[in-house]
């Protein structure tokens, strides 16, 4: 008999569940959601606070400014994105799935509203079998046009980020949008259309490959969702008023309600799987039926293989988190941070890069001078409008020939100058010499800020 590589779907109908784990869910559901489609509108000194504009190679995150020179500043957050969900999963496993991941936000947003338009588990179920009809189709279709809504309004709010999003809704308005801002509204709507609708759960087991390497990330003192078997079985149904010791059962009366909540459909009991995603959503469900037995809660909870076999109370396992391998991913998470929080304090607002320009190297003069060009690329870094008095210094009589000094730069802006240096180098001077461009940033008006200087070196070239 031939055996399929590939398990048939079999469609899941998670049930919706109270409690202090679905209340957390939904918190983190509200906060990133207000970040994600309010940041967006948020102004900022006359533009978007947050705006990530890759045209003019600039993004501005409220009052900072970061240019292609400031990538350090993302290096840092990658460190500290991968030691957090290092530190986090060490802790209680996979929270970040459980809890903040978008696909898991995005799926309960469109649970929800499927069970606000079809209703709850068995009346889903019950409308799936029913032949096609007037009903079926219209909460169908009523469906489908909130999803879609929803999609297209997450598509708009990506887009609004990388596009300032109030000229986007002019122009998506008036039907004027640019192709790759109408692909990218279209694909991200798409995407979030598929998976948070259709795919599901298949996300989560077969295209993320978190779920295939958290077990490595794993210790014996992990806090995980664990079934506890030594309570819970032998399992049975029975009437809540019968004493399930006399009877040889446990306390898990078998009532499935930890399978019917689970969004990707496993049953907690078998013990840990990669499907689980930490959501706790078989918490919640155990401890309601645990409340109508009359039964301490606590069938499923988080707990530890060690917390587990040595039966720990909470006191003890708490004393297991501060372990080496906590303790060394915090300490790195706290090093790189403050390092990055510092190194973001001192950044100057100003840059100078000085270049040597495609001319010949230098040229003589009739006086017996030696004339140099460079190439000046000036950076106003911040929003602060500034003046750039240029000297230079190094060798007699130098002179410095450019159009305009000082130059005025708006705030997050920048200039290539052109500059021509001339000298009387000595007879002792030949080849290169080093000599400095001193540059005296000033703010311009009534702006704030304090002066800066900077000082770079260049090779001046002679004969």
């Amino acid at each position: 008999m031939e055996q399929s590589l590939y398990e048939v779907r079999r469609k899941i109908y998670p049930r919706a569940v109270t409690g202090h784990f679905a209340a957390a869910r939904w918190l983190f559901v509200l906060l990133t959601q207000a970040v994600f489609y309010g940041a967006a509108w948020l102004p900022w000194n006359g533009r978007q606070a947050v705006l990530f504009d890759i045209a003019s190679r600039k993004f501005y995150i409220f009052g900072l400014v970061f240019w292609p020179q400031d990538i350090v500043y993302l290096t840092v957050i990658l460190i500290l994105s991968a030691y957090s969900l290092f530190l986090f999963t060490a802790v209680a496993g996979r929270l970040w799935c459980g809890y903040t991941c978008p696909q898991t936000v995005y799926t309960e947003i469109f649970l929800w509203i499927e069970r606000q338009v079809e209703g709850d588990r068995m009346a889903r179920m019950k409308l799936d079998k029913e032949p096609p009809g007037a009903r079926k189709l219209g909460l169908k279709a009523a469906k489908h046009a909130l999803w879609i809504a929803l999609a297209l309004w997450t598509g708009f709010t990506f887009v609004g980020y990388f596009t300032p999003i109030r000229q986007l809704a002019q122009d998506v308005a008036g039907f004027s949008t640019g192709p790759w801002e109408t692909f990218w509204m279209l694909f991200y709507g798409f995407a979030t259309y598929g998976n948070a609708g259709w795919m599901r759960e298949q996300v989560c087991k077969y295209m993320c490959p978190y779920a295939r390497f958290q077990g490595v990330m794993f210790d014996p003192d992990t806090l995980v969702i664990t079934y506890d078997r030594e309570r819970g079985e032998p399992r049975g149904a029975r009437a809540r008023a019968v004493d399930p010791k006399s009877k040889g059962l446990g306390a898990c009366v078998d009532c499935g309600i930890c399978v019917q909540v689970c969004p990707t459909g496993i049953d907690i009991r078998n013990g840990l799987q990669y499907e689980c995603l930490g959501c706790a959503a078989c918490i919640d469900g155990c401890n309601q039926v645990m409340d109508k037995m009359g039964y301490p809660r606590g069938l499923i909870r988080y707990s530890s293989e060690n917390a587990m076999k040595a039966r720990l109370d909470k006191g003890g396992i708490a004393k297991r988190v501060l372990r080496p391998r906590i303790l060394i991913y915090s300490g790195i998470l706290l090093v790189v941070l403050v390092a990055g929080v510092l190194t973001l304090l001192r950044r100057e607002p100003v840059k100078v890069d000085v270049m040597r320009d495609r001319t010949p190297m230098m040229a003589a003069s009739g006086e017996g001078r030696v004339e140099n060009v460079y190439r000046l690329q000036i950076m106003n870094t911040d929003e602060t409008p500034r003046s750039f008095l240029i000297s230079v210094s190094g060798l007699p009589e130098m002179r410095l020939d450019m159009r305009g000094n000082p130059v005025e730069l708006p705030g997050a802006a920048q200039r290539m100058v052109p500059v021509r240096v001339s000298a009387m180098p000595g007879a002792s001077q030949h080849g290169s010499v080093d000599i400095q461009f001193h540059i005296e940033a000033r703010p311009v008006g009534a702006a704030g800020g304090s002066s800066v200087t900077l000082e770079e070196r260049a090779r001046f070239v002679v004969p």
